[in-house]
């Protein structure tokens, strides 16, 4: 997804004067084209990351597009209060990219484990809230995010994601993008677990359970009818996020549901439980302890399987 991200900005800047990049001592092997062929588009401001979101904040306001990138806890937790006041009140275009959303950084603890962003992110005003599933929506999200005039949180996974789609995707904020058709249950995902959501489709249709897979990139504005129509279209609605049960995509979705007075369905979410991880190691360990490898989000689903009717 890095990869992905930084080659689109790459093309954008060419295109466009305004775009400028501003990192906080972070992305070394990965900046270093943008900052070598736009030097004066470039800034490093070091380990301050609120003194980060400041200066992008009046480059914004100057008229300019700024993409900031750092760590996901980072650029989001750790400067929340200049975001809110600077950012958003101020409806300056800052593009907040936060890589290493979930447990990608597992390994360095507690620290770098980005599991209450989305929920955080949501509740700020005027904030657009994006997690691509695939290089490919990275690069459509990226030119997506640096048109909208205003913030926005887009949040990356790490380097070396599987390619979803396999070919031309349509992508608009707002709108969940459809990877599979199904009429038993929907599974609704959003970042990087894409590609598990649509291994597990698979694994069921060989067991004869019909599976839609949607990619809701954009938690915020959220795509309540497709939210609505999968509720009327299939039997089941599962929300996958690595992120907290709290506040993310499994709670946008539920809101959804509860505020329906047209639609009944099973639904159930998977994510991370609130609190603190006592693990440590690799993503695909932490995703295992926590019930969204392929196998644990399959477990889960034999409940709600029992009462499809088919």
């Amino acid at each position: 997804m890095r990869i992905a991200f930084f080659r689109t900005l790459l093309e954008l800047a060419e295109q466009d004067k305004r775009i400028h990049l501003v990192v906080g001592d972070l992305g070394f092997g990965a900046v270093e084209p943008f900052a070598e062929r736009y030097p004066d588009r470039f800034l490093n401001v070091g380990v301050a990351e609120q003194n980060m979101i400041g200066i992008a904040t009046g480059l914004a306001l100057s008229g300019k597009i700024v993409f900031v990138y750092s760590i996901s806890n980072f650029p989001t937790l750790r400067c929340l209060e200049q975001i809110r006041n600077d950012i958003c009140y101020h409806r300056a275009s800052v593009k907040i990219v936060a890589s290493g959303g979930g447990f990608v950084y597992g390994a360095l603890g507690m620290s770098h484990h980005v599991t209450e962003d989305i929920a955080v992110m949501r509740a700020l005003p005027e904030m657009v809230v994006v997690a691509p599933g695939d290089p490919s929506e990275v690069e459509l999200a990226t030119r997506a995010v640096a048109s909208h005039s205003g913030p926005c949180y887009l949040r990356l996974g790490r380097t070396g994601e599987a390619r979803v789609h396999q070919k031309n995707v349509s992508f608009q904020l707002g709108k969940a993008t459809l990877v599979r058709s199904g009429k038993d249950v929907t599974l609704i995902s959003t970042g990087a677990l894409l590609e598990t959501a649509f291994q597990v489709a698979e694994e069921l249709e060989e067991q004869g359970v019909e599976v839609r897979v949607l990619s809701m990139h954009t938690l915020k504005p959220l795509d309540s009818e497709a939210v609505l129509v999968a509720a009327r279209e299939t039997q089941a609605i599962v929300t996958l996020e690595e992120h907290s049960l709290i506040g993310g995509l499994g709670s946008a979705v539920a809101e959804v549901l509860a505020e329906s007075s047209e639609v009944q369905v099973s639904f159930k979410r998977l994510g991370i439980p609130s609190g603190f991880s006592s693990c440590v190691g690799d993503q695909e360990y932490l995703r295992a302890v926590h019930g969204l490898s392929k196998n644990g989000i399959m477990q889960s689903l034999r409940p709600i399987l029992s009462l499809i009717e088919r």
